[in-house]
Order: structure tokens, then C-alpha cells, then sequence
């Protein structure tokens, strides 16, 4: 794996921001930076459908216009001592180009901007952010516009109980980037794990079995001894302060943001999940409704 970091910008999606970014992490972690300007309007002018005399003037202007904003952006940087390359992407769809710039570059973080999506876009099989989630062999680092604290707070998402990951492959993924950030920022590393509480299950139990009485105390004692037991487990193994671990009752999506938010973190690791006997990862709507309400950067482990 190279040195690189590669940046994928886009209009409309806080170009400056995301450049900061990852100028920042290539500092840190001493890589030089691929700047890559990501608008595929080109490659959409130079369709063959597009029998406009005027199409290939049209399509030199925004291609000079593409690279004066990526020299612009690239200029923000350059005097701080990185090892600086721009390109542009223009081939369609997006995510399949910046996925195959990765497999070229074999870069240490993909980063890019993020934001919130509808439903409907969430929808969308081709919508480029979940198609990097599920597709890219590479850690993804996903830039919210806030500027990090002089000593960042960094999450570490875990679920040392998750049925697809009986090995703690994903979970050390995730710990282990985690603990390299905070390491290389002078942060602090946070250990998160939720689990949903019996009285939230007890109240799917009274709908599908109405006549069972579900001895709800009884079993959240049982529950949150067994998550305590497995969570301490982990971060004895993984040599993290038990100050530093936090177990929560509630809903991923609810608790993440939430605890995100209440220790003004900067970055929450997180991972996807790669399904036994299928090519591509998962994320299931909890992972996308934390991605879209955590107010500040992700970075998608690779399990």
C-alpha cells in the first residue's frame, strides 16, 4: 500500500473543506496527496447522444474550468510542504472511477465529503457514497465541514457481540485505526459499544406474543453483564483504559450521534461488514441513519 492519500473533491460537496482535510491527514500520517476533482459533466457532453455541434466547445469550457478549480484548491495546500498531484475524474458513474483510482493508487484513506441524504437518494442503487461503503477495499474517510480541536476526541464504534464478526476481525480494524488517528492527532480514543435494552425488546414481544410476560429486569441484568463482560474482554486484549470505555443502552442510531455530539468528537470509526458469500459489504439502515447524523467525520473500517 503506498503513501498516498487520495482526496476526492466535488462541487457542491465543501471542495475546501475536504482539502483542508486531507492535506491535514497526509501530514500526519506522511503521505503525499492526490487531489482528484470528481465532475463527470464531460463525459456526460461526450455522449453520443449528445449531437450538439456546440457539445465539444462546451465540453472544453468546463474542462478548463475543471482545472482551474483544482489548481485553486491544490494552491491552499502546496505551501505546506506536501508532496502535491491533481487529476480529474470524469468517466460515469463516479463511484466506479474513484474505486478503480484507488485500486491504481492503493491509497492509505479515500477521503471525500459527506452529507445528509434523503430517503429516496439513500434509495438510489447507484448513489456514489453507499457504493463506496459496500465497494472500496479501502479505508473510507468521510469529511464533515468542522474544524477538529487542537486535541481531537476520537470514537471507536464497536460491537464485540456482532454475529458476522465471531472473530473480532472488523472490531480490532476498527480499534486499531482508531487508536492510530489519536495517536497521530494527540487525541483522545473513546470505546463505544450500544446495545439494544430488554425493554425495547420486551415491547416487540408484547405485539407478537401478547399472553408471555417478559421478566424484563431479570434479563437486562443478564443482557448488560454479558455486553460489560465481552466489552471489558476487548479492551483488556487491546490495551485500552477502562476510563476510555463506554457501554450504552439504546439504539446505535440514536446513542452514536448523541455521544458524538456530548463529547465533541471529531472522527467516529466505524465498520461494514462484509457478508459470508457475498462479494460486497453491508450496511443496513442503522449504519446509514448514524452516518447521516453524526456531526462529524467517519472513517469506514474494512472487516
Amino acid at each position: 500500500m503506498s503513501k498516498t492519500i487520495l482526496a476526492i473533491l466535488e462541487q457542491g460537496r465543501f471542495p475546501e473543506a475536504v482539502t483542508r482535510r486531507a492535506a491535514q491527514i497526509a501530514k500526519l500520517y506522511d503521505c503525499k496527496l492526490d487531489l482528484v476533482l470528481s465532475d463527470p459533466t464531460i463525459g456526460l457532453l461526450r455522449n453520443r447522444y449528445m449531437i450538439s455541434g456546440d457539445s465539444k466547445q462546451i465540453a472544453d469550457n468546463v474542462r478548463l474550468a475543471q482545472q482551474e478549480e483544482l489548481e485553486r484548491l491544490a494552491s491552499t495546500v502546496s505551501g505546506q510542504g506536501l508532496e502535491v498531484q491533481t487529476d480529474v475524474i470524469k468517466d460515469r458513474p463516479a463511484s466506479d472511477a474513484i474505486i478503480a483510482r484507488a485500486l491504481e493508487t492503493q491509497p492509505l484513506f479515500v477521503v471525500k465529503g459527506t452529507e445528509y441524504h434523503s430517503p429516496a437518494e439513500r434509495a438510489r442503487i447507484t448513489f456514489g457514497d453507499w457504493q463506496l461503503i459496500r465497494k472500496l477495499d479501502y479505508p473510507l474517510w468521510l469529511v464533515k465541514p468542522d474544524d477538529w480541536d487542537e486535541h481531537p476526541v476520537i470514537i471507536a464504534a464497536v460491537d464485540p457481540m456482532h454475529p458476522h464478526d465471531e472473530q473480532n476481525l472488523l472490531t480490532r480494524a476498527i480499534i486499531d485505526l482508531a487508536k492510530s488517528v489519536a495517536d497521530k492527532a494527540a487525541g483522545k480514543l473513546l470505546l463505544l459499544h450500544t446495545y439494544e435494552s430488554m425493554e425495547e425488546v420486551s415491547e416487540y414481544a408484547k405485539f407478537a406474543f401478547k399472553p408471555l410476560k417478559v421478566p424484563v429486569a431479570e434479563l437486562e441484568g443478564k443482557m448488560r453483564d454479558e455486553h460489560q463482560a465481552r466489552l471489558a474482554s476487548l479492551a483488556a486484549t487491546e490495551d485500552i483504559d477502562t476510563a476510555a470505555v463506554n457501554l450504552l443502552p439504546g439504539r446505535t442510531r440514536e446513542i452514536l450521534p448523541a455521544f458524538a455530539r456530548s463529547h465533541n468528537a471529531s472522527v467516529v470509526v466505524m465498520g461494514a461488514v462484509a457478508r459470508t458469500g457475498l462479494k460486497r459489504r453491508m450496511i443496513g439502515s442503522t449504519a446509514e441513519h448514524v452516518i447521516d447524523h453524526v456531526p462529524c467525520d467517519i472513517l469506514i473500517a474494512r472487516g
